[in-house]
């Protein structure tokens, strides 16, 4: 009788931990759960997988709210020793519909446009400035 209990009270114990560890695991915040509303446009990435990784996106918002936009750009993949820059426009203005690598990222007449870029470095520091 007594191992009888001691097995229920593990697998008991054991469930309960699954369960936990499984509602953690899937209720992480994300992009979802910011106020403001995003929608990335375009994004690019260097072949390159040997050194620094480089990524840019075009991202639509539709307020000019900092807060938000550092979270949207913490939730972006990110390599270590890479840079990862995120550019924000406002969705009924004009925004680019390509970007790259290399300056000029995208187009010049759009630079009027840009509200701001988050740009996190090599080094993991991130900061979100006026273009």
């Amino acid at each position: 009788m007594k191992n009888q209990n001691r097995k229920i009270f593990l697998i008991a114990s054991l469930i309960i931990l699954i369960a936990i560890m499984l509602y953690n695991s899937l209720s992480q915040p994300g992009i979802s759960d910011l106020k403001s509303e995003f929608k990335e446009i375009t994004s690019t990435r260097n072949e390159q997988n040997d050194g620094p990784i480089l990524r840019a996106y075009i991202v639509t918002i539709d307020s000019l709210d900092v807060t938000d936009m550092t979270a949207y750009g913490n939730f972006m993949p990110h390599t270590k020793y890479g840079n990862t820059k995120v550019y924000f426009f406002y969705p009924n203005k004009p925004f680019p519909k390509k970007i790259n690598l290399i300056e000029p990222v995208f187009d010049q007449t759009f630079e009027k446009y840009c509200l701001a870029i988050y740009e996190k470095n090599g080094m993991g520091e991130a900061v979100v400035r006026d273009f």
